[in-house]
């Protein structure tokens, strides 16, 4: 068995220890979302956590976990009575992100079901975690059906499973804790939402704390039983000052003061509902106790707050998480009216108020290490392209956003689970049941137990079992939604520079983006000007990625119209090798024109053609203006199979027609 990394001997990293141990404190503040750059330290943190907690008394034999003091009434298991239990340790299950519905919730036990003629039900990992920690890696990533079934149990405090003729509830209260890399993708609010407190996390700049970092990862990775000696007492000491916070929080007092300072933050930031409140109270509390005091201070709110509301207040997937401490002080200032409230918390402890206190790091997505920064005027933040010298424009802000209608792609895909398009996927709804192509993954009983019915006097069936054999197999068909890549290939040149119309042009691309953060899309970015193309942005799971790169994108230069759909092509073809089953949605957004180089409009055509061909779905944002129209955007959509539409018709209703134009003009280029 391997020795975890020590909770003490984690560098830094103070709000992420300081909500971490919170929770131990009071399990009911609602767990911690860990948000940051890969290799900060998140999952080991949350792994060294559940070394931390104190038992947990357990009736014997019982999979469910139940207390022995009041066991569950409703308990698979049960009933049980109440007496005395056994000690074990608090468990830490963690919850893949590739994990199957049957894996999370528990389902029929087949085995049992098929060679007894019995409904035995099988836990799941709802089961496990329950009375400890859920654990979830990468929990933006998590699929859509999960993330259901997670916020079902986390409001509930109970699963329920009704499938398959198995019908079970039982009590399911973890302490829910997620990582994530936001560069990677954003959460579902509903499930955002659910998480008591947020961190934010970044590695650090001064060069003393890496070194510090590197030294003691590496005695870790040396001798990980000698390196855990070295800090027992300090893990002691934390154990145990986490066992007096939680004896203690009973007695801990939250006062009408209190009590309006969180109403009026929560009021003052516009978060929405009431949970922001009771975590706030909830947290409040939880630091007075782990402070050692029975009193709620001004302190112990403002910690709260910076804890507990930056995930609440973003209005917007591309709003950068935290919150404006000024604004934060004047409201606990004008709201506050204990004399204590001025009171220095205990500073003591790893992680206590003293240690965590700050802001969490301001980082949006445009400031994560693969992003670039904001460009000063002039400078596009990236290399820039050949021939984009004189006459290029500086980067305009992007105009407001605005809601779209959906556009799908035609047909029936076997891409990843998402919000877009029909597709065949593994987690859905049920239509009907077929032979298994390869290895049966979903069993559908139903039609497996009708299939092998026919045959059990033949087969010499004498007991209660099924004989059941691989032919008589079913796998369950099912129809759900999948997540599309919309790839955007951007005209950058000199005749969208006009800045009123390119901040158009980046709000109706920006409104697209949002919608693609909405449907779990994968998006890609290329941009064309100059002489040249280029993928300002690969595809990827990063949608906040994307809307940085567009905010920092200058305009110049000529138009090589045919050199940006040869390049999104290029795209198209190496994406298909690394995800074949995902299909695209190709998004031209240009007015049309060609030039640079000989015969650029034929150029264009060919590439264009390309595209058709291959019955890509594709849409030009036709983004000409004024009196005369040259509707060279109309033929391009005609060369690339698909249809044309202008910026104003990109809003809202209007774009319901796009849908069935889309659809149509890809079902014939098909």
């Amino acid at each position: 068995m391997t020795t975890p990394y020590p909770f003490t001997a984690v560098v830094g990293q103070d709000d992420l220890r300081l909500a971490l141990l919170l929770n131990a404190v009071s399990p009911q503040v609602g767990g911690v979302l860990v948000r940051g750059e890969k290799g900060t330290a998140k999952s080991t943190a949350v792994r060294a956590l559940s070394a931390l907690l104190p038992e947990v008394d357990v009736v014997p034999g019982c999979r469910f976990s139940c207390d022995p003091g009041s066991p569950d009434p409703a308990c698979p298991d049960g009933p049980h009575e109440p007496g005395a239990g056994a000690e074990r340790p608090a468990r830490m299950v963690e919850l893949p992100v590739g994990a199957s519905e049957d894996r999370l919730v528990g389902a029929l036990d087949i085995e049992r079901a098929l060679a007894e003629g019995v409904k035995a039900f099988e836990p799941g990992l709802l089961a496990d975690a329950h009375r400890g920690i859920l654990y979830v890696d990468e929990v933006n990533l998590l699929h859509d059906h999960l993330v259901d079934l997670l916020l079902d149990a986390a409001a509930m405090g109970a699963s329920y499973v009704e499938r398959e003729g198995v019908s079970v509830r039982h009590a399911a209260r973890f302490l829910l804790v997620g990582t994530m890399n936001p560069e990677e993708g954003e959460l579902r609010p509903q499930l955002l939402d659910r998480f008591g407190l947020t961190v934010e996390v970044a590695a650090s700049r001064e060069p003393d704390q890496r070194v510090e970092v590197v030294r003691r990862r590496l005695a870790h990775d040396d001798d990980p039983a000698a390196f855990a000696a070295r800090w027992a007492d300090e893990e002691a000491a934390v154990r145990a000052r986490i066992v007096a916070a939680r004896e203690l929080l009973p007695q801990v007092r939250l006062g009408d003061g209190a009590l309006r300072q969180i109403a009026a933050t929560c009021a003052a930031f516009e978060v929405d509902g009431m949970r922001a409140d009771i975590v706030m109270a909830r947290t409040a509390t939880a630091l007075a106790a782990w402070a050692g005091r029975t009193d709620v201070l001004a302190e112990d709110v403002r910690q709260a707050a910076l804890l507990a509301l930056p995930h609440r207040r973003r209005r917007n997937p591309f709003d950068a998480p935290g919150l404006d401490e000024d604004k934060l002080d004047e409201t606990l200032e004008q709201f506050g009216d204990s004399p204590d409230d001025d009171s220095d918390p205990d500073p003591d402890g790893p992680g206590g108020p003293g240690g965590g206190g700050g802001q969490p790091p301001q980082d949006g997505p445009e400031d994560n290490g693969d992003s670039p920064a904001q460009p000063e005027a002039g400078d596009s933040g990236e290399p820039q392209p050949s021939g984009a010298g004189a006459g290029e424009q500086s980067a305009v802000r992007a105009s407001e956003p605005f809601r779209t209608k959906v556009l799908s792609v035609p047909g029936l895909g076997e891409g990843a689970a998402g919000r877009r398009s029909r597709a065949r996927t593994e987690h859905g709804r049920t239509i009907g049941a077929r032979r298994p192509r390869g290895t049966l993954t979903k069993l559908h009983l139903a039609a497996t137990v009708q299939a092998a019915a026919p045959h059990q006097r033949a087969r010499g069936r004498s007991g209660a079992g099924l004989v059941v054999r691989r032919d008589d197999l079913r796998q369950a068909a099912r129809e759900g939604r999948e997540g599309n890549l919309v790839l955007f290939v951007v005209d950058a040149s000199g005749s969208m520079a006009a800045r009123q119309r390119m901040s158009a042009v980046k709000g109706a691309v920006l409104s697209l983006l949002l919608d693609a953060y909405q449907r779990r899309d994968k998006v890609g970015l290329v941009t064309f000007r100059g002489k040249d193309a280029q993928v300002a942005l690969p595809p990827t799971s990063s949608v906040d990625a994307a809307a940085a790169r567009l905010e920092s994108l200058p305009t110049g230069g000529r138009t090589p119209l045919a050199a940006g759909l040869l390049r999104a092509h290029e795209v198209l073809r190496v994406e298909r090798l690394r995800d074949p089953a995902r299909r695209a949605l190709v998004v031209v957004v240009t007015d049309g024109r060609a030039t640079g180089g000989p015969e650029p409009v034929a150029l264009a055509g060919r590439a264009a053609r390309l595209f058709a061909a291959e019955g890509v779905a594709s849409v030009v944002v036709d983004c000409e203006s004024g009196p005369v129209r040259l509707g060279l955007a109309g033929q391009l959509a005609g060369e690339l199979g698909g249809s044309a539409v202008t910026l104003d018709e990109l809003r809202a209703d209007s774009i319901a027609g796009l849908v069935r134009d889309v659809q149509g003009t890809s079902r014939r280029a098909a």
